[in-house]
């Protein structure tokens, strides 16, 4: 069965909530799934050029990569359809991208070591079976994420902050900060330096 773009759309649109069952849908959703599996064992196996990366990168995305971004593998993630990557990112070796509730990283990235961004969350009512509830990760422009830090379901993180090695992000952060701890929480706000001017006298 071929994949094409309507049908992938049809598959991010049934991790929503409330999407219901759909047999063929699900079907679609397993292709993925092996296809991100086979994609990653040839990213992650071997040697690849920074043009090598992002040509395996795009067919795992499903998107064009830009020329602005470097990577070093490995590089894990489950699905690959949902992640959507600005200019100028860096993603460090290590890192697993579980995105079927989407991820966006922002212009300018970085993202350390062992960094986890995790979309799906399962319920806690033993009724649910575990159920799967999916909600997106947003990373904004300029964000620095230090390594093996752990960001969960429904997380955004505004421009320019900094979210500090090992920590377990679990609410908004806001822009401009800096965020550390489990689960993290604001440790400083980032202040901008104002140039400093002189005026000669005439």
């Amino acid at each position: 069965m071929t994949v094409n773009e309507v049908d992938i759309k049809d598959v991010i649109d049934g991790f929503r909530e409330g999407a219901g069952e759909n047999a063929e849908r699900d079907a679609y959703a397993n292709e993925l799934f092996q296809e991100a599996v086979r994609i990653g064992m040839e990213l992650n196996t071997k040697y690849h050029t920074p043009e090598e990366l992002r040509e395996i990168m795009g067919r795992l995305t499903g998107k064009k990569i830009d020329c602005s971004f470097r990577m070093f593998p490995p590089f894990y993630t489950d699905f690959g359809k949902n992640i959507t990557i600005g200019k100028e990112v860096f993603i460090n070796s290590g890192c697993h991208f579980q995105d079927q509730g989407g991820i966006e990283i922002g212009d300018g990235a970085l993202i350390g070591h062992n960094v986890v961004l995790a979309t799906i969350n399962h319920d806690l009512n033993p009724k649910e079976n575990r159920k799967n509830h999916y909600a997106p990760i947003k990373v904004g422009a300029r964000v620095w994420i230090g390594s093996n830090a752990v960001i969960l379901p429904g997380v955004t993180i505004g421009d320019y902050a900094v979210v500090a090695a090992g920590a377990v992000v679990t609410r908004d952060v806001p822009a401009m900060t800096v965020v550390g701890g489990v689960p993290a929480k604001v440790l400083k706000v980032i202040q901008e330096k104002k140039e400093e001017r002189y005026e000669t006298a005439v």
